[in-house]
C-alpha cells in the first residue's frame, strides 16, 4: 500500500505556482542572473527561500510608522516632525525639490486624492555643543550639550493609495534584497578576472624564468601560480548556476542581513537638546525605526501623508526662487 502511495503521490501533476510567487521568481533571474534558470528545479529550490523574503519584505513595510501629516501644523503639533525639520520653511523646501513630487504632481494620477502618501527618510545626526543649562534658580553657562538633527530628509514613491504605495514599497525591499546579493555575485567576477589575469601573468613570467634557469625564484612563483589556481578554481566552483543557486536561497532565508529596521528611541526638547527621559517638562521621548539597507547605513523612515495643495504650491515657490537665481 505504501509502495502504491508513493506511486500515486510520483505521478500526481505538481502543483501551481502562486502568481505572486512566479512574478518573483522571474524578477528574481531577471535581476540577478540569467543563468539561473539553468540549474536543476530552479522554482521548487528558491520557493520556499522566497517565500520567506517576501513575508519579511512585507512585515518590514507593515512596520513602518506613519501615516503622519507632514505640514506646518505639524512642525508646531507633532515633537517628531518638529525634530526632522530646523525649520517649518525646510518643509516646502524639501517637497518642491523633490522630483519624485514634482513628476507625481505633473502625472493624472496625483488628482485621485486631495492627499498623497510617500516614504520620507532622514539621515538621524548628532553634534556636541556648549550651551546654557538651568538648574533651579541658577543658569549654568558652557554646558556640554548633545544637540539631535537630521538632514537629507527625501520623499519616495508619493502614490495616492496607502495600499498601492504599501505593494510598491514590498517590491522596492525584495528589489534592495536581490541588489544586494547582485552585487556580492558582481564582486566574485570581478575577483574571478584579476585572478585569471593575474595567473596569466604569472605564467609568462615564469616561462622567462624558466629559460634562465632562476631555480629559487622559479620554485617561489610556482607556489604563487599554485595558490592563484587554487583560488580560481574555487570561485569558479561558486560561479555555477547550482552553487549560486544555492548561495541565494540561504541569503533570502536571512534578509535582515542585509535590510533591517532598528528601533530607536531618543529624548529631546524643542531645541533638538538631549535630555535623559526623565528630565523636567518640555522634554519629548521620540520613538521611531532606523532603515539599514545595502550600505549599511541608518535611515529614519517612515510613510509620510502630504497636501497635494500644499506640495504643488512648494513646487512652484521652489521654481520662482531657482528662475530669480538664475536671472541674478
Amino acid at each position: 500500500m505504501n509502495f502504491l502511495s508513493a506511486i500515486v503521490d510520483f505521478l500526481k501533476p505538481v502543483p501551481p505556482i502562486d502568481p505572486q510567487l512566479a512574478d518573483a521568481l522571474t524578477r528574481v533571474a531577471a535581476k540577478v542572473d540569467p543563468l539561473l534558470r539553468a540549474a536543476g528545479q530552479f522554482d521548487q529550490r528558491l520557493a520556499t527561500p522566497l517565500t520567506h523574503a517576501l513575508d519579511y519584505c512585507a512585515n518590514l513595510v507593515d512596520a513602518l510608522p506613519g501615516p503622519t501629516t507632514i505640514d506646518r501644523q505639524s512642525f508646531a503639533d507633532n515633537p517628531l516632525v518638529h525634530a526632522l525639520f530646523a525649520t517649518a520653511d525646510d518643509i516646502d523646501q524639501m517637497l518642491g525639490r523633490s522630483q519624485a513630487v514634482r513628476d507625481f504632481l505633473s502625472s493624472p494620477a496625483s488628482w485621485e486624492a486631495d492627499h498623497f502618501h510617500a516614504v520620507l527618510v532622514a539621515r538621524r545626526q548628532e553634534k556636541q555643543q556648549l550651551g546654557m543649562k538651568c538648574r533651579g534658580d541658577m543658569i549654568e553657562n558652557d554646558v556640554p550639550q548633545r544637540v539631535l538633527f537630521f538632514s537629507n530628509q527625501t520623499l519616495t514613491e508619493p502614490r495616492c493609495d496607502l495600499d498601492d504605495l504599501r505593494m510598491r514599497l514590498r517590491e522596492r525591499a525584495l528589489e534592495s534584497l536581490l541588489h544586494t546579493f547582485q552585487t556580492h555575485l558582481k564582486a566574485l567576477r570581478d575577483e574571478r578576472n584579476g585572478l585569471r589575469a593575474d595567473a596569466q601573468s604569472e605564467r609568462a613570467h615564469l616561462t622567462v624564468l624558466h629559460r634562465i634557469a632562476a631555480d629559487t625564484e622559479f620554485e617561489v612563483r610556482t607556489r604563487h601560480l599554485s595558490e592563484l589556481d587554487a583560488r580560481l578554481q574555487q570561485i569558479s566552483e561558486t560561479l555555477t548556476p547550482e552553487s549560486l543557486l544555492d548561495a541565494l536561497g540561504d541569503f533570502l532565508l536571512a534578509p535582515e542581513s542585509a535590510l533591517c529596521l532598528t528601533p530607536f528611541s531618543i529624548s529631546i526638547d524643542r531645541l533638538g537638546i538631549v535630555h535623559n527621559p526623565d528630565d523636567d517638562a518640555g522634554v519629548h521621548t521620540l520613538h521611531f525605526p532606523e532603515l539599514r539597507t545595502r550600505d549599511q547605513r541608518l535611515h529614519l523612515a517612515m510613510l509620510a501623508r502630504i497636501s497635494r495643495e500644499e506640495a504643488s504650491e512648494a513646487v512652484k515657490t521652489v521654481r520662482d526662487q531657482q528662475q530669480r537665481f538664475i536671472l541674478i
